[in-house]
């Protein structure tokens, strides 16, 4: 049971808004830098992200990207329904004779999976996760900067 980038790299996106917005707007080409992911696919989810509700944008010399609402009112479950759906464990596939049909014991299972995976995500906000990093220290942060790449 794997979440896609999309949920992985998006969380990321919101935390490092969050940890370095305090003097202002945090610019996408700074969160690529930090996280080691490229703009181009940062951008994609700020407009997801924008859309939903979650992040806000200012244009111009020191414009970049903000956290729209309070960090308490936002959970790790809210932003994984925004880009994965509501329900991103494979539940049936599409050639299955019985995709679809509640007696599907597999889909039962599944969408139980989903069900406790939500309740957990459900249970995280970002305030939580804000505080969790300020006590990280930089040696064991998994939010540290992401080392150079190498031209080969």
């Amino acid at each position: 049971m794997r979440l896609t980038t999309k949920s992985r790299y998006g969380t990321k996106l919101l935390l490092d808004i969050a940890l370095h917005s305090e003097d202002g707007p945090v610019r996408v080409c700074d969160i690529s830098r930090r996280q080691g992911i490229s703009v181009k696919y940062l951008e994609k989810l700020i407009r997801t992200l924008k859309n939903g509700g979650y992040i806000e944008s200012k244009r111009g010399p020191r414009g970049g990207h903000l956290i729209a609402m309070p960090l308490d009112a936002i959970s790790v479950g809210a932003i994984v329904r925004i880009l994965e759906g509501e329900h991103p464990l494979a539940i049936c596939g599409d050639d299955d004779p019985h995709a679809g049909d509640e007696s599907c014991l597999t889909r039962r299972i599944w969408m139980e999976a989903g069900r406790a995976m939500f309740e957990k995500l459900d249970s995280i906000t970002f305030a939580q996760l804000v505080e969790e990093a300020r006590k990280c220290t930089k040696t064991h942060c998994c939010l540290r900067d992401a080392p150079a790449r190498r031209n080969a």
